[in-house]
């Protein structure tokens, strides 16, 4: 049983008719010279605005699915037809992995992880060094397209963890908490790094939003319940039509 999800786990109550989009909170060259504003209008405009595109189109026929968010569609695929939940997984995933993976980054001057959140680093990993070369020797190695997490894990007394995900599948349909990610699809890094994986994963760390990880770690204490609550709320995005 997945201990991420309430038992009587139900969809937020929102007369939700199509997924949205969700803007940036910054300037598409405010990453810049990390990742360059292309990059950045072709993954967020084209790449993530074509996984929402496409699974509003997958859900047009199922109107009893309309008032579910994007998280709770993966999270839940065995309650979908049979002959929707590959595409669901796909594009649900890509909405919802792309959705964290924008406040993951934040422009401006980066300060190292602090507190409470630093002590949990440390306890995992020995050090935030020793941390974010396990994420970047984890992302580098992971063969094909798919999105490198550092996790919470109930399962295991709430540690702290580095995992990948192929594909889009998400942590939370691994029962661990997701606190940071990064994407490691080459149209996330090809145009400025090529086939240089490894300088991409770390250079990222300059653009790191620890205040969002931070806030993720806090949230990650609080009762399944109240976990749940914020993150549809965070993943809805939705619009009426």
């Amino acid at each position: 049983m997945n201990q991420l999800l309430p038992e009587n786990m139900h969809s937020t109550e929102i007369a939700l008719k199509k997924h949205k989009l969700p803007g940036l909170t910054y300037d598409y060259a405010a990453l810049e010279p990390i990742i360059d504003s292309r990059t950045m209008l072709l993954h967020h405009d084209i790449h993530h605005g074509g996984y929402v595109e496409k699974l509003n189109a997958v859900l047009e026929n199922f109107p009893e699915f309309h008032h579910y968010s994007a998280l709770w569609l993966l999270c839940n695929l065995e309650k979908l037809p049979k002959e929707i939940r590959v595409a669901v997984r796909h594009n649900a995933g890509g909405h919802v992995n792309h959705s964290m993976l924008w406040r993951s980054m934040k422009p401006g001057i980066v300060c190292e992880p602090n507190g409470l959140l630093r002590e949990a680093i440390n306890r995992g990993f020995g050090s935030v060094a020793k941390f974010k070369a396990r994420f970047e020797a984890e992302g580098a190695k992971l063969f094909g397209s798919g999105w490198v997490w550092l996790v919470r894990t109930p399962q295991n007394g709430c540690k702290l963890d580095v995992i990948t995900t192929s594909g889009h599948d998400n942590p939370m349909m691994q029962d661990c908490f997701p606190l940071l990610v990064n994407d490691v699809w080459e149209h996330a890094y090809y145009r400025h790094y090529e086939n240089r994986r490894p300088d991409y994963l770390n250079a990222w760390w300059s653009v790191v939003n620890w205040a969002e990880v931070r806030h993720r770690f806090e949230l990650s204490e609080k009762p399944v319940e109240e976990i749940w609550a914020e993150e549809e709320v965070l993943f809805l995005a939705t619009q009426n039509e």
